[in-house]
């Protein structure tokens, strides 16, 4: 073992390489890919035989039969192990809605037949959960007794009790939820699976029907719901949501009627909103509605309508901060509405800025704010601006999609990933022993949970990768979801046709990954084993001061294992992420313990000043 002790100094604006975490742009192909396996993560039920996810396996296979019915199937909804039909069907819709607006270019990208499998596993399931016109399951097991325990899905020892909804105990927001999710996914399947698309519409036309003629919300039926999926908007934006989807894949004027005589009642012209959710689907109805109505498809529902258009606009006005009232965002510029699991509102808000701006592009219109008119480009940059932060660009340089870059969550409040995978070792995970021994674990989860986003940082930009810290480390499918369509089209652009033509979702063709090109880094300027390189990657003004963020590169430049290093850090004014601070030095942070010839680390940090003065002070070589 040689150990060597000696002092390199750098230029604070050196700069060596450009690596694509932060300093060069995304692969947002990549990025995409990824964001579709987390779904495969989420399976509940048998899994196929070509399931990519390999350390999940069979799970649920009971589901239902207490109550007579087949219930195996379908997604667990975060990262517990219960299956809520509500977050799921929206979950569904949001991801055929994603293939509708960008099937072409998931095409391109070769991961059109896992998009539309992942869409196929929700519907299968939900079709199962239709025994009957006007009974739908609306949830499998209970929140109360599963998260009492720790446990991997394969385990499951938790109440599998199925909870439905009939004419007795309406449930008008999710039969209509279930009917969008139905009916958006006939679209989908339309060209490919004719019969399928067809089956899927018929259960559609019965939960739309069934919602609308027994009314009421279905938490009051299925009460188990409402600690976790409470219904605070009540059903009716759920109907016009229905109607709206309904209208799409039949084209049938019954629906749009049904928009233009219930808008003004049912708050579809009246509620000027500033999220879209599971919960709240107004902004999306009103996005549906003005893409209608830019279609010339409105007819005598046209000053209706164009009430419906105001409220959308009223909407992406407010997120590009141009409106009355506009959405709060962090000082690095992420949406920000509530502390538990806020990215489910930046993924969804983002993906109706992007097929807004796509619908006015096509219509040739721009946007009227409060603030002037905005060409439909800016939407698209904002929606970008919240998927590079989303991936990496924020002042903490995290990425906030599991397995994207190089610094992401490691600590992911999961069940199935933080447990040693049943296909490893077997052994039965009890209820209680899975806290004792894996949810209080410090350490990275054995399981890569790839692609998942997990609810991200609070209103500063701050955030702890810690299990227990479900706030921010707990994932969710329906945070996924609408990320399909805004990668698909920020990675295959526009797609070059006009986005208010009919809708032809292509068949899909599998595509063979490209050879990956080797880029090799342009040659150090120095000998030294180990070089540091820093650059600006941020700058923002926050109360009259301007911030600035340093992404920081340290490479093992030698042929050796880099085992230990200790760096000195002089002029910083401002919080550092990336290493452990240890004395008056700077070491490895917690997930690293040694660095391999040619790898790099990267840290951060965030100040109002020029570059701090970074320095190796000693370090080993083995």
């Amino acid at each position: 073992m040689e150990k060597f002790v000696r002092l390199i100094s750098m230029a604070p604006f050196f700069l060596l390489l450009c690596l694509p975490f932060a300093l060069a742009g995304h692969d947002y192909g990549q990025a995409l890919s990824k964001s579709i396996l987390f779904f495969e993560a989420q399976r509940s039920g048998y899994l196929p035989h070509n399931q990519r996810v390999t350390w999940r396996s069979n799970s649920g296979l009971n589901d239902g039969k207490a109550s007579g019915v087949d219930l195996v199937g379908g997604y667990y909804d975060a990262g517990d192990n219960v299956k809520f039909g509500l977050p799921m069907a929206f979950t569904i819709t949001m991801m055929s809605w994603s293939i509708i607006e960008y099937g072409k270019q998931l095409g391109s990208s070769g991961e059109l037949g896992h998009a539309m499998n992942a869409v196929k596993w929700g519907t299968d399931y939900l079709i199962k959960a239709h025994p009957q016109p006007d009974v739908l399951y609306g949830e499998v097991g209970d929140g109360n007794t599963d998260h009492h325990c720790w446990q991997r899905p394969e385990d499951m020892t938790t109440d599998r009790r199925a909870y439905k909804i009939d004419p007795s105990n309406p449930g008008s927001d999710l039969a209509g939820e279930t009917a969008a999710a139905m009916a958006a996914a006939s679209i989908v399947f339309r060209r490919s699976n004719p019969s399928y698309a067809n089956e899927l519409l018929t259960h559609a036309r019965q939960l739309f029907d069934f919602a609308d003629k027994y009314r009421g919300k279905y938490d009051s039926s299925i009460t188990v719901a409402q600690k976790y999926y409470r219904s605070v908007s009540g059903y009716n934006d759920e109907l016009l949501w229905a109607a709206a989807w309904m209208y799409q894949a039949t084209n049938n004027q019954y629906y749009l009627n049904y928009l233009g005589n219930n808008g003004d009642s049912m708050g579809g012209t009246g509620w000027g909103m500033t999220e879209f959710g599971w919960d709240v689907k107004y902004a999306g109805v009103q996005t549906l509605v003005a893409k209608f109505l830019m279609q010339g498809k409105a007819g005598l529902h046209a000053p209706v309508f164009e009430k419906y258009q105001q409220k959308a606009e009223y909407f992406m006005c407010s997120c590009l901060g141009k409106g009355g009232r506009n959405v709060q965002k962090t000082p690095g510029g992420l949406i920000f509405r509530q502390r538990w699991n806020n990215m489910q509102f930046v993924t969804s808000a983002s993906f109706l800025t992007t097929v807004y701006s796509d619908y006015l592009a096509s219509a040739g219109r721009n946007l009227n704010c409060a603030a002037g008119n905005v060409a439909p480009t800016q939407l698209l940059a904002f929606a970008k601006s919240q998927v590079d932060y989303i991936l990496g660009d924020n002042p903490r340089a995290t990425s906030y999609m599991v397995g994207y870059g190089n610094n992401y969550p490691r600590q992911v409040h999961h069940r199935g990933s933080s447990i040693v995978s049943y296909k490893v070792d077997p052994t039965f995970v009890t209820c209680r022993g899975g806290y004792a021994t894996w949810f209080s674990r410090k350490g990275s989860d054995p399981n890569l949970l790839t692609g998942a986003i997990v609810g991200g940082p609070d209103a500063y930009d701050n955030f702890a990768d810690e299990r227990d810290n479900y706030e921010q480390t707990e994932p969710a499918t329906y945070n996924n979801a609408p990320l399909l369509g805004l990668l698909a089209r920020l990675s295959g652009g526009h797609g070059g046709y006009n986005q208010l033509l009919p809708v032809v979702v292509p068949a899909p063709i599998e595509k063979k990954p490209a050879p990956q090109t080797k880029i090799t880094p342009a040659p150090a300027s120095t000998s030294a084993p180990v070089a540091i390189v820093q650059k600006t990657t941020a700058t923002w003004i926050a109360k009259g001061k301007t911030y600035y963020r340093y992404s920081t590169i340290v490479t093992n430049k030698s042929a050796k294992e880099l085992k230990d290093i200790k760096l000195s850090i002089s002029k910083l004014y401002g919080p550092l992420w990336g290493l452990t601070k240890s004395g008056n030095f700077y070491a490895f942070p917690s997930w690293i313990t040694s660095l391999a010839a040619g790898k790099s680390l990267e840290f951060v940090y965030v100040h109002s000043a020029s570059a701090a003065d970074v320095s190796v002070s000693s370090y080993t070589l083995a």
